[in-house]
């Protein structure tokens, strides 16, 4: 995909790594799905999103994503994350992690004449995310050809 403020440019993997990021930084702070973020953003906003990434990454992320919430109006939810069962799970995956197993899926999921940002609006809108979020079970911490393998499949 290209950068749309300079056509020259392409987006990168980093990129769209920070994109993944943000909307889990975003959505733990308001508390809603990450899918309810990329919905709220749309295709244009992820696009612009992405093209802005290589130098909102030197940015403070608090402000960044303090940022995303004003710019979108996201409104605050219930759905906590990091609600887990103790004995489940005793280290909760930070933004980053969960940033990086988005931006993998995203990447390996790719179609050959899909504009990212759709791809990013197609893999958050996949029923495959509850399971990935939910941090009580496994999934979020497996492979990433086992990731992608169970989004083809359709669950694990």
């Amino acid at each position: 995909m290209k950068n749309v403020f300079f056509p020259e440019e392409e987006i990168t993997a980093n990129d769209l790594y920070f994109v993944c990021y943000m909307v889990e930084r975003v959505a733990r702070l308001v508390k809603q799905p990450n899918k309810y973020v990329v919905n709220t953003m749309g295709k244009r906003e992820i696009e612009e999103r992405l093209s802005l990434a290589n130098v909102q990454h030197a940015e403070n992320p608090d402000a960044v994503a303090n940022q995303w919430i004003v710019d979108y109006s996201l409104a605050n939810g219930n759905v906590d994350v990091t609600d887990v069962d103790a004995n489940l799970v005793t280290k909760i995956p930070t933004d980053l992690q969960m940033g990086k197993v988005y931006s993998r899926l995203i990447r390996s999921t790719l179609k050959d004449d899909e504009n990212l940002a759709d791809a990013v609006l197609r893999v958050y809108n996949d029923p495959l995310c509850e399971i990935i979020d939910n941090y009580n079970s496994s999934a979020y911490y497996e492979p990433s050809y086992y990731i992608t393998r169970a989004y083809y499949q359709g669950g694990f």
